[in-house]
């Protein structure tokens, strides 16, 4: 359907474009002249607008395609030579048919004051060069369009393709980081690991079906942290200080990219605790300005030897995921702060 749509757009351009160049005599009569006077100015503007028709679709539909694009340039040029040299005798046989049956009514007066032969021949010759440039002009815009056309396109399924297999290494790796927090707790604490395993049951649809929409609502995003929060909270001590501070309506239809900021949320919660079982972790997540912005600050802990929660890959994966989904409408700053010892990631999309 789109494909006949383009045709027949394209006809009625060339159609419409021929149709005033063919009118366009008609507008230049004087007023003194007679029909047969006009008749005779029009044909002899007819045979010259047929040749450029012919040289222009002889190039359009089969020399530039077939011979120019295809790198046959000798024969290109080659057939060209020889349809102008056919065209211009066309022409001049043709003014001379169209004044033996339309003799000048004024034997005086030369028609349209013709210069000497030789020299509209090399007119004849030079218009023609030109309507050929103009159709090589128009097949080369075309040509590039379609390859502009066939890149775009090109580009955007090796963007989903990449989107894709980075939501689907997101799934696993998300899964796992839980799990392996859920086999921490089972060691000292059973009751606490069965609470875990109710609460990650809340957040397995969000991280495997809603995953693969390429936005989701916002609340639904918000909905999913929040859970995964007191999941996690399930885990640490009461001396981790854990504030949030999530300022989105319940309703905020937003749409936004699944799990953008989890592995965020993660790595404070993998670095913001120590070995004694306190720090401190800062959630803000706010739409404002048509700007959602997510700020974490947690202390900085290095990572234990023992422990299991992932290999890292988790911000990898934020920053080709915010590449491929907000080109140019993203700032992720991060960084530790020596001062305070503490570690701050701040993503802003912005919905321009």
């Amino acid at each position: 359907m789109g494909k006949k749509v383009t045709f027949n757009r394209t006809t009625l351009i060339h159609l419409l474009c021929w149709g005033l160049i063919l009118a366009f005599p008609v507008f230049l009569y004087r007023p003194n002249d007679t029909m047969t006077d006009a008749l005779r100015h029009y044909l002899r503007s007819l045979g010259g607008t047929l040749c450029y028709m012919a040289i222009f679709y002889l190039n359009y539909i089969y020399l530039v395609p077939k011979l120019l694009f295809m790198d046959k340039r000798k024969r290109f040029v080659f057939y060209n030579i020889f349809a102008i040299f056919v065209l211009v005798s066309f022409m001049t046989w043709w003014w001379h048919i169209v004044g033996e049956l339309f003799p000048n009514s004024n034997p005086m007066q030369l028609p349209f004051n013709a210069p000497p032969r030789w020299t509209r021949f090399v007119q004849m010759a030079f218009m023609l060069i030109l309507v050929i440039g103009l159709s090589v002009a128009i097949r080369l815009g075309q040509r590039w369009q379609k390859l502009q056309e066939a890149k775009n396109e090109a580009e955007r399924i090796r963007s989903d393709a990449e989107l894709k297999n980075l939501r689907n290494q997101l799934n696993p790796h998300f899964l796992l980081n839980t799990l392996n927090n859920i086999y921490a707790l089972i060691a000292f604490d059973p009751d606490k690991a069965q609470m875990a395993v109710g609460e990650l049951s809340k957040l397995l649809r969000h991280a495997l079906y809603d995953n693969q929409n390429k936005f989701v609502p916002l609340y639904k995003e918000v909905e999913f942290i929040k859970n995964y929060i007191e999941l996690m909270k399930i885990r640490v001590t009461n001396n981790v200080k854990i504030t949030t501070n999530i300022d989105i309506e319940d309703d905020d239809s937003t749409p936004i990219a699944p799990l953008i900021f989890i592995s965020l949320i993660e790595n404070a919660f993998k670095h913001g605790v120590s070995q004694a079982g306190d720090g401190e972790i800062d959630i803000t997540l706010t739409n404002n300005d048509d700007k959602i912005t997510c700020e974490i600050v947690n202390t900085n802990h290095p990572k234990r030897n023992n422990d299991k929660s992932g290999s890292g890959i988790g911000l990898e994966q934020v920053a080709k995921r915010l590449e491929l989904m907000y080109p140019g409408h993203y700032t992720w700053e991060k960084g530790l702060d020596s001062t305070t010892n503490k570690y701050f990631s701040k993503i802003v999309l912005s919905r321009g």
